[in-house]
């Protein structure tokens, strides 16, 4: 049985990296910039009190991923929050192969359509080095999420890793895989 290529990764090999290739003028294929990872992490600080809500963002973030989560620990103990080192806070995954792609199509084509008064995602949150981060404010602009089920609403932080050397490149790859940027 052929496996299924993700037609984002399909679109990247056939029309992206040959568009990247002749707009930088690379020497090399290795030097095109390529989405080496996506990572999602959903921090509950309202997880020291009440222990459900971090299983409930958990499965939560299972379901749009489609993948195994790790619980995330405090680093360091904030007598202010009433937060201890070791606490379980927040979660985590950090997707590639296919899992990655598959997951950047549903973000472009269907979750972010659906972001109530969308204008495009800010141009200006990339590192300085080709990586992009943004945040999302409500978790149910995925589809996967039912929203009757849900304990709260809450936000997801993403970002979207390159083999980019600049933001310029990075921007130039995200543009053409169909990054809604604002203008």
């Amino acid at each position: 049985m052929a496996k299924s290529v993700p037609n984002f990764k399909k679109t990247y090999l056939e029309k992206v990296a040959p568009e990247l290739l002749k707009e930088f003028g690379y020497k090399s294929k290795m030097q095109i910039p390529a989405l080496e990872k996506i990572s999602v992490s959903v921090g509950v600080g309202e997880a020291i009190t009440n222990k459900k809500l971090l299983d409930a963002a958990v499965k939560e973030l299972e379901q749009i991923t489609g993948q195994h989560v790790v619980k995330t620990k405090a680093r360091k103990s904030i007598a202010n929050f009433k937060l201890r080192q070791g606490m379980e806070i927040g979660a985590m995954v950090t997707l590639r192969g296919d899992n990655m792609w598959y997951f950047l199509e549903r973000l472009i084509t269907v979750a972010l359509p659906r972001v109530k008064d969308f204008r495009g995602v800010k141009p200006n949150a990339f590192d300085g080095n080709g990586n992009f981060a943004m945040g999302i404010t409500e978790q149910i602009i995925f589809p996967e999420i039912d929203f009757d089920k849900i304990e709260r609403v809450s936000g997801l932080n993403i970002a979207i890793v390159t083999t980019a050397k600049s933001d310029e490149e990075g921007f130039a790859l995200l543009k053409k895989l169909g990054m809604p940027f604002a203008k």
